[in-house]
């Protein structure tokens, strides 16, 4: 089955080329289905391209997805045309009232800032709350994850000496985990981020690490109360992104290395390969079938039940 996409949003011909299955949304509503229903809240700047990226793996899957495009209410992008804002996302405010079997809320490249001097961490904090009432299961991607541990529990992000910067190994510390189905023992994923979250702190708020690394820290954990996984690193890049960050911080005279373990013997001359992208579409493909095997059929019924990844549905 297709992921539904707007036939004029630029992801949709994007991955048509690639083999994913895609459909619009006229052809969708002829199918007698329930898709399952994913929001992708978009906090980073270059919008269609984080977009296309989580579009690709939501898409990947057997299912028919119905993907929303979700922005903040009152933040404008600065990197993303009006028309494009305007034709395909969605302001919180616009889609509150609605339930999502999946929700993903993305990183942003506002890491050094303290949560509360964020500009719509206000709005934010709302729509973390709102996860528990209108969300099935939530993902947390880098910044995003980091903030939904530190407004639920508390966790410190904290800033580090240097930026971890390339590609890491990270080790699955949980292979019966559902999420993990398929995984190898350990594992290579790209990282490009300012802080980090701590082991210690993670569990000690009842947290599980998934994946995890000496030298990274936790890479992938999840938290059953809440109904979520949270991942500190990028399965989704592509390729070249990691490439564009250093080329990016390079022309603005930021004092950056060469990420480490990416380019063949670590020359920057030289194409990089990707060594992640089966793992990624693992991890997403794992998590939408969770969803799809705990949803429950009547979307009205989301946040109803105390229903975890892989066990049995409680009443709240």
């Amino acid at each position: 089955m297709p992921i539904t996409l707007p036939r004029d949003l630029p992801a949709y011909d994007v991955l048509g080329t690639e083999g994913v299955m895609v459909m619009s949304d006229a052809d969708a509503t002829r199918q007698d289905i329930r898709p399952l229903r994913i929001g992708l809240l978009n906090l980073m700047p270059m919008k269609i391209t984080t977009e296309t990226q989580f579009a690709r793996l939501i898409g990947a899957t057997p299912l028919q997805i119905e993907f929303t495009l979700i922005r903040m209410t009152e933040h404008q992008s600065r990197h993303t045309s009006p028309a494009h804002m305007e034709s395909f996302y969605r302001t919180f405010q616009e889609v509150k009232d609605q339930k999502f079997d999946g929700f993903i809320i993305t990183g942003s490249p506002i890491e050094h800032l303290p949560f509360e001097e964020v500009t719509y961490w206000d709005e934010l904090r709302e729509i973390m709350d709102w996860t528990q009432t209108n969300v099935h299961s939530t993902f947390g991607v880098c910044w995003g994850g980091m903030a939904l541990v530190w407004h639920f529990h508390g966790v410190e992000k904290h800033i580090l000496p240097a930026k971890h910067f390339g590609c890491f190994r990270v080790q699955n510390e949980a292979p019966s985990s559902p999420l993990l189905r398929g995984f190898s023992d350990d594992c290579v994923i790209p990282v490009s981020r300012w802080t980090e979250v701590r082991r210690d702190a993670v569990e000690a708020a009842g947290m599980q690490v998934l994946l995890g690394s000496e030298e990274t820290g936790p890479c992938l954990i999840e938290d059953r109360t809440r109904r979520a996984i949270h991942i500190f690193n990028h399965f989704e890049y592509d390729s070249d992104t990691l490439q564009k960050e250093f080329e990016r911080d390079m022309a603005n005279g930021t004092e950056i290395n060469v990420p480490g373990n990416y380019y063949p013997d670590d020359d920057p001359t030289r194409q990089p390969s990707n060594r992640w992208r089966s793992h990624a579409h693992l991890l997403y493909g794992n998590w939408i079938n969770e969803i799809y095997q705990t949803t429950p059929f009547d979307p009205a019924l989301i946040g109803t039940h105390r229903q975890v990844l892989g066990g049995a549905p409680e009443p709240l």
